[in-house]
């Protein structure tokens, strides 16, 4: 297997470490660098946990470039996941023995027997999925007692920079969560409706002081524009107008809708019930849609949330002659992407925004938004689906968005996310 400069580069840079994190653009081929990274460590056990939408092509990855892998082994499968754990109980692997076990982050932390593996790799693709420090993914990854550790990721903060600390304490750096804060994060405590207080982050401090120990422990960081040149970038916002539904949502916290009733009774529902009825209620949007639509014969990517956004577009893209690629949480078919240049492929964020080649296309619409500054990550990998190496085209984003709506301020906690983001890895090389 031939790597890239870049990629030789990362595996020089991080020589003689055992704990690594490659924050490297999406795009830069981390699969290969991790996997050269893990064959260069030489452990017996090697565990790689990604995402369920992933697991097959790390298993493809294997098969076809480390052929003399003796076993590589998918432990979402029962019979793979017996024959792992019955191979750790016996603690004894003939010479040279190598074995590569994956399984996904949602399923991980079901299967405690993997907290009695010893002496292997540790290998995390899209290690930001660990940064709720909370989530039990999270504490199940912090239990593991590795050799070695390797981390992968093109957005680490999720827009945050607190959110690195549960990688940095897989890297080695033993420092407290509340040492953390206080040491890089300015924060202040503000009383919650519910009578309770709790942190409010106003921004950062001895940033480059972090940077420094990231650098110490391990972490290195690349961006696209380092390496290779890529199309121009074009985003065009499309507003379209709040609906009398939504402001009177807005002032009421509440609003009948045919048979279903929408009730704000805390700021979450809230939060929500704003967002479905900046989506699939609003049909100005809708009509929105139908015109980009109806502009073009290119293949267009669409991301969204909620079910009934779907439901709406499929309509509309049926009407309209075109054919539909679905990705979500019950189907992956892209056969309509593949094959027809005027196809329209619905994606579900949580299903398709990280890891899929979708250079095909160079036109993303954007129904609605993942939710929040830590969402940046999500919002910047499903960016990059259709700009990275092969694409050839200028890429487009439409943003479909309510005036003077949730969207608007969404979108603009989004943008803030992306800055911190970039500014991290800016300043990692300045250190």
């Amino acid at each position: 297997m031939r790597l890239y400069p870049h990629q030789e580069e990362a595996l020089r840079l991080t020589n003689g470490k055992n704990r690594v994190a490659y924050y490297y653009d999406m795009g830069l081929g981390k699969t290969y660098i991790g996997s050269e990274k893990m064959v260069e460590l030489n452990a017996n056990i090697n565990l790689v946990i990604c995402q369920k939408s992933k697991i097959q092509d790390w298993v493809n990855h294997f098969r076809e470039n480390y052929e003399w892998i003796d076993d590589i082994l998918d432990i979402t499968k029962k019979k793979a996941f017996e024959l792992f754990t019955g191979l750790l109980k016996t603690k004894v692997y003939p010479p040279k023995y190598i074995c590569v076990a994956i399984i996904n982050y949602d399923l991980v932390w079901r299967r405690p027997e993997l907290l009695k593996l010893a002496h292997f790799t540790l290998m995390l693709d899209e290690s930001s999925l660990i940064s709720n420090r909370t989530a039990k993914r999270s504490k199940f990854a912090l239990e593991f007692n590795p050799d070695n550790v390797i981390l992968l990721s093109g957005t680490p903060t999720a827009g945050k920079y607190e959110n690195l600390w549960s990688q940095l304490k897989l890297l080695g750096w033993n420092i407290t969560e509340d040492a953390f804060f206080r040491s890089y994060v300015e924060y202040e405590w503000l009383e919650t409706a519910d009578g309770y207080w709790d942190k409010h982050i106003i921004g950062y401090k001895n940033i480059d002081h972090m940077k420094k120990k990231l650098a110490k422990y391990g972490a290195i960081f690349k961006k696209t524009n380092e390496v290779i040149d890529l199309p121009e970038q074009i985003e065009q916002k499309i507003y379209v107008p709040a609906s009398k539904d939504y402001r009177f949502f807005v002032k009421h916290s509440y609003i009948k809708i045919g048979e279903k009733e929408l009730i704000g009774e805390n700021s979450l529902t809230k939060i929500l019930y704003e967002r479905e009825l900046c989506g699939q209620y609003c049909t100005d949007k809708l009509d929105a849609f139908k015109d980009l639509l109806e502009s073009t014969e290119d293949r267009l990517i669409v991301f969204y949330n909620f079910n009934d956004e779907m439901f709406n577009m499929a309509h509309i893209c049926s009407v309209a002659g075109k054919p539909i690629s679905y990705i979500n949480g019950k189907v992956k078919d892209l056969k309509a992407y593949e094959e027809k240049d005027n196809s329209v492929t619905l994606i579900q964020y949580q299903a398709g925004a990280y890891g899929l080649n979708l250079q095909k296309a160079n036109k993303i619409i954007y129904y609605s938004l993942p939710l929040g500054l830590g969402s940046c990550d999500i919002w910047e990998q499903s960016k990059k689906r259709i700009h990275r190496i092969g694409q050839s085209k200028t890429c487009f984003y439409y943003y479909l968005l309510v005036s003077g709506s949730i969207e608007t301020w969404n979108l603009d906690l989004l943008y803030k996310g992306k800055e911190l983001t970039d500014d991290l890895f800016k300043q990692e090389r300045d250190v």
